[in-house]
């Protein structure tokens, strides 16, 4: 079985991080969306709370399994999955130079585990959770960029 990780903070998660998941299936057998904890990140959402807004939007995708992680190198995290490679996606040339430096640091650490890159569908390009919340928080309409359950999740945050 060929299986995948895709790290990140999902903070909230976006139709982008869907769509790179998704295609992934189609090289994958499973696919491991892995929350990060990421308190340096300040998260507005739990990472229960990002783990419960991922299965939501995965529930009907057997290849797709949500997990949480903290305090925990993303290659050690790998291994332990049985995981054969790391998704990451790149929406601009700005992500590369961070994603590069990653991936060759990973290779460093796990060279048996390869880093693949996504770049997402080009209406979704520009879309990332910190714009996201930004318009969330300022009352724009987020629809376009996440789904219902993360739409209701960010209005209920924002409102209290």
């Amino acid at each position: 079985m060929k299986i995948a990780i895709y790290p990140g903070s999902f903070d909230p998660i976006t139709f982008g991080h869907i769509d790179i998941t998704e295609r992934a299936c189609a090289l994958f057998d499973k696919v491991i969306v892995s929350v990060a904890e990421s308190k340096s990140k300040n998260p507005l959402f739990t990472v229960a709370e990002r783990i419960d807004l991922a299965q939501e939007i995965f529930k009907d995708n057997q290849k797709i399994e949500v997990i949480g992680y903290a305090s925990k190198l993303t290659v050690n995290l790998a291994r332990e999955n049985n995981a054969i490679a790391i998704i990451r996606g790149l929406r601009a040339v700005a992500d590369f130079e961070y994603e590069f430096q990653l991936a060759t640091m990973n290779r460093s650490l796990a060279p048996d585990i390869e880093s693949i890159f996504f770049t997402p569908k080009d209406t979704l390009i520009y879309v990332s959770s910190s714009l996201v919340k930004e318009i969330a928080k300022l009352g724009g309409d987020v629809s376009r960029f996440v789904s219902p359950n993360v739409k209701d999740a960010l209005a209920n945050k924002y409102s209290a």
